[in-house]
C-alpha cells in the first residue's frame, strides 16, 4: 500500500523487536480478507494477503465467532508461514457489525489468536473504525464508508471527544444515500412511473424491467429476500447511468449526496483544516455522484479538507496492529468501537 499521504510521522512509542509481525483482518458482507506486515512498518505495508468470498456468518447471538475462526486460523497460519514469522505481536480484526452484534468475538477471540500465534495485544473493531483507519491513518476528521448501506465516523483524537458516529442504521431506519437508499428510491420512481404518479422516471422503469422483469412482481420478489439491502444496492448502479439524460435519477443522486454530507457534517471535528475522506464501493459510480457530493461538502463543511481515502479497511486493520504493537496507537478506545485487550493464551 506504500506510506500513505497524511499518516503522521511515526514520534514516540514503544520499540518493536525486529522480526516481528501484526496481522489485519477485514470482515464484511463480500468476505474475509486477511494480511501480515511487519510490526515495525510504520506505513504497515501488507507482506502477504488472504481473501476469501464467504461472508462470516451472523447467528441468534451475534457474529458467529466459531465460523470466523475456521477460516480465520488456518488462512493466517498460511500466511505467517509464507512470510517467515514466528508470532504475530499485535493484531487488529475489524468487523462489520462488531458494535452491536460483536459480543461473541469480543468473548473468544483474543484467548484464541493468543494461543494460535501469540499475539499479545489485540484491537476489535467496527469495520468503519478501520474504514477510517484506512483512509486518513491517525489524523482528526471524518470519513464516510459507504456501499450497501452508509456509516460516518469522526474524532478529534482526543479522550474526551471519542468517535462520533452518524447513521449506519441499516437501510430501514437509515443508511441515507447508500447503495440501498439509492436503489430503492430509483425503483419507487420506477413504480411511479409505473403507475402514471408524478415524480416517475420512464428510463428508471425500463433499467427496472430489464433487470428484474415485470415491474408488479418486484414486491413479492424483493420483500421476503433476507438479503434485501443488496438487492437494493444492486439497482444504484442504473440510476447512475440514467442520471446524465434523467432529472430524477440525477435529483436521486443530489439527494444522496446531500445526505452523505450531511452525516461527514454531523462527525466532522470543528476547526479549520479537518481532513475528510470517503471510502467504500459506492463511490465507485463516479461522476454522476462524486459532483454533487464534492458541492454537497463544500457547502456543509467549507473549512475542512477533502482528501481522497489512503487505503482500504484491511489497510486500517494493519495500521492498528501495527501501531500497537508499537504503543503508537492514538486513535480513541471504546468498548464497542475500538476495544483494546491484551490477551492471555487460552
Amino acid at each position: 500500500m506504500g506510506e500513505p499521504t497524511g499518516r503522521g510521522p511515526d514520534t514516540g512509542g514503544g520499540t518493536v523487536p525486529a522480526g516481528d509481525h501484526v496481522l489485519g483482518v477485514d470482515s464484511g458482507g463480500s468476505g474475509l480478507r486477511i494480511a501480515v506486515a511487519r510490526a515495525d512498518d510504520p506505513a504497515a505495508r501488507p507482506l502477504a494477503t488472504y481473501a476469501s468470498n464467504e461472508p462470516v456468518r451472523t447467528g441468534p447471538h451475534g457474529i458467529d465467532a466459531g465460523h470466523l475462526l475456521s477460516q480465520l486460523l488456518p488462512a493466517a497460519e498460511e500466511l505467517r508461514r509464507e512470510v517467515g514469522a514466528v508470532r504475530f505481536t499485535a493484531g487488529c480484526v475489524g468487523a462489520a457489525g462488531m458494535a452491536t452484534l460483536g459480543d461473541e468475538l469480543r468473548a473468544r477471540l483474543p484467548a484464541e489468536l493468543a494461543t494460535a500465534f501469540g499475539v499479545r495485544r489485540l484491537a476489535l473493531a467496527a469495520d468503519a473504525v478501520t474504514a477510517y483507519a484506512g483512509a486518513l491513518g491517525q489524523r482528526p476528521g471524518a470519513v464516510v464508508a459507504a456501499g450497501t448501506g452508509m456509516i460516518a465516523l469522526g474524532t478529534d483524537l482526543t479522550g474526551v471527544g471519542g468517535w462520533r458516529r452518524a447513521d449506519g442504521w441499516g437501510h430501514l431506519l437509515g443508511d441515507c444515500g447508500s447503495g440501498a437508499w439509492i436503489g430503492r428510491a430509483g425503483l419507487e420512481a420506477a413504480m411511479r412511473a409505473y403507475d402514471g404518479r408524478p415524480g416517475g422516471s420512464a428510463a428508471l422503469l425500463a433499467r427496472a424491467t430489464a433487470m428484474f422483469g415485470p415491474v408488479t412482481g418486484l414486491p413479492g420478489a424483493l420483500y421476503p429476500r433476507p438479503d434485501r439491502p443488496a438487492v437494493l444496492a444492486s439497482f444504484a448502479p442504473e440510476v447512475g447511468r440514467c442520471a446524465a439524460d434523467d432529472a430524477v435519477a440525477d435529483g436521486i443522486l443530489r439527494a444522496a449526496a446531500g445526505h452523505i454530507a450531511d452525516a461527514a457534517a454531523a462527525v466532522c471535528p470543528p476547526g479549520a483544516g479537518s481532513a475528510v475522506a470517503c471510502t467504500g464501493g459506492l463511490f465507485g459510480m463516479g461522476e454522476p455522484l462524486l459532483a454533487p457530493l464534492r458541492t454537497a461538502l463544500a457547502e456543509r463543511l467549507p473549512d475542512a479538507r477533502v482528501t481522497a481515502a489512503a487505503g482500504s479497511p484491511l489497510d486500517g486493520a494493519l495500521t492498528i496492529a501495527a501501531a500497537l504493537a508499537g504503543d503508537r496507537l492514538t486513535l480513541p478506545a471504546d468498548l464497542k468501537l475500538l476495544q483494546i485487550t491484551r490477551p492471555a493464551p487460552g
